[in-house]
């Protein structure tokens, strides 16, 4: 097998994406990668980031690969908890208070910034739904999320988006409390849920 079937042979193995570094690593040469994508076999996609020509960009997995340190969230996290029909338009992530990316500026995506002590509260990883893992906070996080910023989302996309967290088999209210409090909402979520109840 050469080096441009062990490439194509890696892409399959991994959803249709493949790192740089899982090249290097099986000690292919690089200059295998231009080849196919001169041939338009494969596509650069970011920097170190290579798909099929022939499959569909995961949108969320090359966001996550460009901006490591974003966390999906929002609205966003909504739609992969199944809390909402709506598929993102923009896509909502949070990163720590003081993280800098280069797509800050670009419109695709929505950033909401959070202090280092509460950013990894609730992470988790979820597929997208071309089957890839990506970094997600878990629903308590997100109702909580949602309720914080209540005045940036839709109020039916709220009430919708509560009804149907109250309606999940595996949800766990104390953990939401929990959450709350340390956002300091707790008096306010509970108004919720018991309205919902």
């Amino acid at each position: 097998m050469n080096d441009e079937e062990k490439i194509l042979k890696l892409l399959k193995n991994n959803n249709g994406l493949l790192k740089i570094s899982e090249v290097t690593s099986k000690n292919i040469n690089k200059m295998a990668l231009s080849r196919l994508v001169q041939k338009g076999i494969i596509e650069r996609v970011a920097r170190g980031l290579y798909i099929n020509s022939n499959d569909i960009e995961d949108s969320y997995f090359i966001f996550q690969y460009k901006c490591p340190k974003a966390i999906f969230s929002h609205e966003t996290a909504l739609y992969f908890h199944d809390l909402t029909d709506r598929t993102p338009i923009e896509l909502m992530v949070t990163v720590p208070s003081k993280y800098n990316s280069r797509l800050l500026k670009d419109s695709e995506y929505k950033f909401s910034y959070i202090r280092d002590e509460l950013y990894e509260l609730g992470k988790i990883k979820v597929k997208t739904p071309y089957g890839n893992e990506v970094y997600c906070y878990d629903i308590e996080r997100t109702i909580c999320d949602i309720i914080r910023d209540k005045n940036k989302i839709e109020r039916y996309q709220l009430t919708d988006a509560l009804k149907r967290y109250m309606r999940v088999k595996v949800k766990d209210i104390s953990k939401l409390y929990r959450y709350a409090e340390k956002f300091n909402i707790k008096d306010e979520v509970k108004k919720y849920i018991e309205v919902l109840n």
